[in-house]
């Protein structure tokens, strides 16, 4: 699987629910707080087209943003099992 990093903040319902998913599934990936790093911020609002929208996972190059979570969705865009 290609390298995961999840920028996040603290306060997010839907990171923690998206972090929970992933660690749940043994998925590794970086996570970077976007409250504590402005560079991170700066690559959450360019990649949603000026929104700053958490979580957004960068994948192999590509972002996804996962707010609202939907555990779906994400399954499948990472090729993960939905059903542990």
């Amino acid at each position: 699987m290609e390298p995961i990093t999840m920028y996040s903040t603290t306060w997010c319902p839907d990171c923690r629910h998206a972090k929970s998913f992933l660690k749940e599934r043994g998925v590794n990936f970086r996570e970077v707080d976007i409250e504590d790093d402005p560079s991170g911020e700066a690559i959450v609002i360019k990649a949603n087209n000026g929104k700053r929208i958490v979580p957004t996972l960068e994948v192999g190059g590509r972002y996804l943003a996962c707010s609202p979570f939907d555990a779906e969705q994400l399954a499948e865009e990472l090729n993960i099992p939905l059903d542990l």
